[in-house]
């Protein structure tokens, strides 16, 4: 049986509420500072849960930084009130962080 921490607990609660602040903010229109306090939580909790450096080992891997700096750079313009390009660009990013980890991307095709 896997063990849950604490903090791990704590940060699935943060990341929840996160989830939720997202998605209310895009629900009111695109809000900035819904969609700004969820950014911040969504990645409290995402620390929380694996740790900073498992958390900090996957954004910044070499294959994954052009995904990164969209999806960080999202959450800035979020946070400097420009919420529909932020939102765009987070959108990118967190498909581009994910599709280097596709199943059978890695694998050669024949020609």
């Amino acid at each position: 049986m896997i063990s849950i921490t604490e903090w791990q607990k704590i940060g699935v609660g943060i990341t929840g509420f996160g989830v939720f602040f997202i998605l209310f903010g895009i629900l009111l229109y695109f809000d900035s500072v819904l969609l700004a306090f969820g950014n911040l939580l969504f990645l409290t909790g995402l620390s929380l849960i694996i740790g900073l450096r498992r958390t900090f080992s996957f954004f910044f891997q070499r294959h994954k930084l052009k995904g990164t700096s969209f999806f960080l750079g999202g959450v800035a313009i979020v946070l400097l009130r420009w919420p529909l390009l932020g939102m765009l660009l987070e959108a990118y990013g967190f498909v581009s962080l994910f599709k280097s980890s596709a199943i059978g991307e890695d694998i050669p095709h024949p020609i």
